[in-house]
């Protein structure tokens, strides 16, 4: 009788992709750093163990191409359940590494990404020389309830983008999500999750690559954004695998099949989280960057 765990042999297969994962990730990110976050990823988040294993790897593997690291800061892989109730994976990029995407653009001078409550000063209004916005948070005291979100950019050459949503707007969002009673819209997610709404609103008027409308499309994904049925099931032969080589993806798949879970939508928690502002600026060191 074997005693291969399933966490042993999911790793045992994703080491087979490990020349595939090298591949499709950017120069800067050593293979072997990718695996051990996704290692570190099964063994903190058990459901994705028990999930359908081709999404998942197909999940890997997009957070490959995108050159995020699936940590719970630039990016996770979350799981919720279809209408036939199986566990299914998918990758998804969080506020640091839509930022990231967005500041390699070269075009970018800086962006922010603020929380707006209700005993703030807080001001946004258009008038013939464009969009202002000012905003003073009361942060030494209490700020009552959160109202809103908004983002701001600035190009290097001077112009100014701004896209502030309502509390109402950002519920609205939430309820067209895949997971919106639970997974990164819950507990300590949901203030980032306000974030990178407004963010992946803003990012879509900026002039960016193609690299980073591929992220903000993977993260449509997420979201029913014709008035569809969100629930039903994906469609993991969609899910592009490598555009640099056909991949050995399908083979190292094959027979696999996935097992039911009981576990809630699940997202692989960042180190921790923090409250602070998002700020990106070309001067500044980004590598600590608190998000």
């Amino acid at each position: 009788m074997s005693n291969i765990t399933p966490v042993d042999e999911l790793k045992s297969n994703l080491s087979k992709m490990e020349s595939q994962f090298k591949m499709a990730l950017p120069k800067h990110i050593p293979a072997e750093r990718f695996m051990r976050v996704i290692f570190t990823a099964i063994g903190q988040t058990p459901a994705l163990s028990r999930a359908d294993r081709q999404s998942f790897y197909a999940a890997c593997m997009k957070s490959a191409q995108a050159g995020l690291l699936p940590d719970g800061k630039e990016s996770a892989i979350v799981t919720f359940k279809n209408k036939a109730g199986q566990e299914i994976c998918q990758f998804m990029p969080m506020v640091a590494g839509i930022l990231k995407q967005v500041r390699n653009s070269g075009e970018l001078a800086s962006i922010t990404s603020q929380l707006v409550y209700e005993k703030d000063d807080f001001k946004y209004w258009i008038d013939g020389e464009g969009e202002h916005l000012e905003h003073k948070p009361n942060i030494f005291e209490d700020r009552g309830k959160l109202r809103g979100v908004y983002a701001l950019a600035k190009m290097k050459d001077g112009a100014v983008y701004i896209e502030v949503l309502t509390s109402q707007q950002v519920d609205a969002i939430k309820k067209s999500s895949r997971s919106a009673g639970s997974g990164p819209w819950a507990g300590a997610f949901e203030a980032e999750m306000w974030r990178k709404s407004a963010i992946r609103r803003l990012s879509k008027r900026l002039p960016l690559s193609t690299d980073i409308e591929m992220t903000i499309k993977a993260d449509d994904d997420f979201y029913d954004l014709e008035g569809k049925e969100t629930q039903g099931e994906v469609d993991t032969n969609a899910l592009s695998v490598s555009a640099k080589k056909p991949s050995r993806l399908g083979k190292l798949v094959k027979g696999v099949t996935s097992k039911e879970s009981k576990e809630e939508t699940a997202v692989l928690p960042p180190d921790e989280h923090r409250e602070t502002e998002v700020v990106y600026n070309e001067d500044v060191d980004q590598s600590d960057l608190p998000i």
